[in-house]
């Protein structure tokens, strides 16, 4: 049996011991990143930016625990109008303000960012999810149509056991230990594509890009918060709105994606039934998403 090299190689990988192919092997292509800006914020908060298509309508893209931009970027594909991806504080280019900081800081950021763009619309990864529900239990009419995939927590903390993920990632940043660094990013990827080419080049993607921009030790402080303490904050949301969820994912317990659907008066629930969405089910994610966000908006 074949065994491959930990860390990844600098060229591509995986490179493999004994008989069989030994060269690198890219995987996927990796696109040049685009330039982003960094906006100014009325909470004195800058934040790194990136907008891409024209004209309406206007939706906002926010992203999950230490990933950012890029993430989230693959969710808008084939959505009309003008996209606004940012980085929440902490992470990026983004400022990181003295914490302790909660969901309403991370609402107060997606806020802002969709006010200075007019954006009508939302999408929450992860992360974002929480925040966008934070944001929607305080102003339940800021939009008109909101998608939330793979919402992590609501009125519960997230496990002990995630916890500890989040604890240790948010260290090891911070002591630049990059063999950590990628134990944590290899355990997003799911098992069947681990040691592939496209995930050897996915981890060496992520590792370099958080050791540039690191994640603020700040963002420990929401390992044990919850977005919405009382889920019934959310029953006067005016908004159309997707909860996209997938079994077997401890990041994203499917229960999480139930309780924020039932809690939500007009939201159409959606789970996949193995985890790795954006592995496994790219293509239907993409279509599913952007069918929502292009159909037209509901006659009242």
């Amino acid at each position: 049996m074949r065994d491959f090299r930990w860390p990844p190689p600098p060229d591509g990988g995986p490179r493999t011991y004994g008989p069989g192919p030994s060269g690198p092997r890219t995987g996927r292509p990796v696109l040049p990143e685009p330039e982003t800006e960094l906006i100014a914020t009325p909470h004195g908060v800058r934040l790194e930016q990136l907008v891409t298509g024209a004209g309406d309508p206007v939706t906002v893209f926010a992203h999950g625990f230490a990933h950012g931009i890029a993430t989230t970027r693959p969710l808008g594909s084939a959505v009309a109008g003008r996209k606004v991806f940012f980085q929440f504080r902490g992470h990026g280019r983004s400022d990181a303000p003295p914490g302790p900081w909660d969901y309403h800081d991370l609402a107060r950021d997606l806020r802002t960012v969709a006010d200075l763009a007019g954006a009508r619309q939302a999408v929450g990864m992860s992360l974002g999810a929480g925040a966008l529900a934070r944001l929607l239990a305080d102003s339940p009419d800021r939009f008109d149509k909101a998608i939330f995939f793979l919402p992590n927590v609501l009125d519960q903390p997230r496990p002990a056991s995630v916890q500890h993920r989040i604890a240790e990632l948010v260290a090891a940043l911070g002591e630049g230990d990059v063999s950590s660094i990628a134990e944590a990013i290899a355990a997003e990827t799911p098992v069947q594509v681990r040691n592939t080419p496209a995930a050897w080049s996915y981890l060496r993607t992520r590792i370099d890009q958080l050791l540039r921009d690191g994640l603020a030790p700040e963002l420990a402080d929401l390992a044990d918060a919850v977005a919405v303490p009382d889920p019934q904050e959310l029953r006067a949301v005016t908004a159309r709105c997707l909860v996209i969820g997938c079994a077997g994912d401890d990041l994203h317990p499917v229960e999480v994606a139930r309780r924020l659907a039932a809690a939500l008066p007009t939201a159409q629930l959606h789970l996949y039934d193995r985890p790795g969405v954006l592995w496994n089910h790219r293509t239907d994610l993409r279509q599913r998403v952007s069918e929502f966000l292009n159909s037209p908006a509901a006659v009242t």
